[in-house]
């Protein structure tokens, strides 16, 4: 029996997020599964990565063979180079907090207070004589065209 680490998808239509599954290679993509061992949630920003490291260690050493999307999230929590006996990868990426959030936007509010920006808009505001002009342009080719 040939066993694969592959992705199985759940959630809605434009929702997708997945969990990674040991199961049977002959069996569809969401079937039944032999063990979950991890999630992925593409859609969270960074993306939402799980993967018990322990189980997966086991199913690659009996030689359980991953998918090639499961193999590059592997590659990325650092499970496969440790299986290949390679170097780790960075770490990977935390998502900020909202205290995090918060400190740089102060930063950033007192960076501009020295400024002369008081909120203005950019684009400069249309002139009342411009709109009443194109009026009466209108207007005047309406009555020589009848």
């Amino acid at each position: 029996m040939a066993v694969k680490i592959k992705l199985k998808r759940l959630g809605k239509i434009r929702q997708p997020h997945y969990r990674i599954v040991v199961a049977d290679s002959r069996t569809r993509r969401d079937g039944r599964a032999i063990e979950e061992i991890g999630l992925y949630h593409p859609t969270y920003n960074p993306s939402k990565i799980e993967v018990d490291s322990e189980r997966a260690q086991y199913w690659l050493s009996v030689g359980a063979q991953p998918t090639e999307p499961v193999l590059a999230i592997l590659k990325l929590t650092g499970d496969w180079q440790k299986h290949k006996g390679l170097p780790a990868p960075a770490p990977l990426l935390q998502p900020a907090t909202k205290e995090d959030k918060r400190a740089s936007f102060d930063v950033f509010a007192k960076s501009l207070e020295g400024d002369d920006a008081k909120g203005e808009a950019i684009t400069p505001k249309a002139k009342k004589a411009d709109k009443k002009a194109d009026e009466a342009e209108a207007a005047s080719t309406e009555s020589t065209e009848a």
